[in-house]
């Protein structure tokens, strides 16, 4: 018997909707990809002018985290209404986001690229570092994606 989409996704919160959502350096709560294959982030920019920010990825060795690493990825983005750019690699530097409102960026990591400097991470956050003063109304949601296991929906962050 197959599952609805809404039982076979498992949505995390990682920074709740604000006015100035990417103000200095902020980080996306860190989910574990212990039982998951792949983690998608959507960034949700909604209205702003002229405020940018550095997005990166890091691998992190636990909930607080005590170490991070940051890792490459893939993204998109999504200008406007159901336009799309083409998937980009990006190095553990990041991307920097495009000035405007109304925007999607959707990052996507795999698990296999938490395997760095030696260690073995099991966990994974955003981070977003401003590059361009200016407030952006927006949120990031985490979609754990490739479940190593089907029977039911996994703890993937502690607050």
């Amino acid at each position: 018997m197959s599952k609805t989409l809404i039982e076979n996704l498992h949505l995390v919160k990682g920074l709740d909707p604000v006015a100035d959502f990417m103000a200095g350096t902020v980080s996306t709560d860190v989910v574990s990809m212990a039982n998951h294959g792949k983690v998608l982030f959507v960034v949700y920019k909604g209205v702003g002018a002229t405020g940018t920010s550095t997005i990166t990825v890091e691998a992190c060795d636990d909930f607080t985290p005590t170490t991070t690493s940051a890792i490459p990825f893939r993204y998109r983005t999504i200008t406007s209404d159901d336009t799309h750019g083409a998937v980009t690699e990006a190095t553990t530097a990041g991307f920097t986001t495009t000035a405007g409102s109304s925007q999607i960026y959707l990052i996507e990591v795999d698990a296999i690229q938490l395997a760095v400097d030696g260690n073995d991470y099991a966990n994974v956050r955003l981070t977003a570092v401003e590059s361009a003063n200016s407030p952006v109304v927006g949120s990031i949601l985490a979609i754990m994606l490739d479940p190593k296991y089907g029977a039911e929906v996994q703890t993937t962050v502690i607050s």
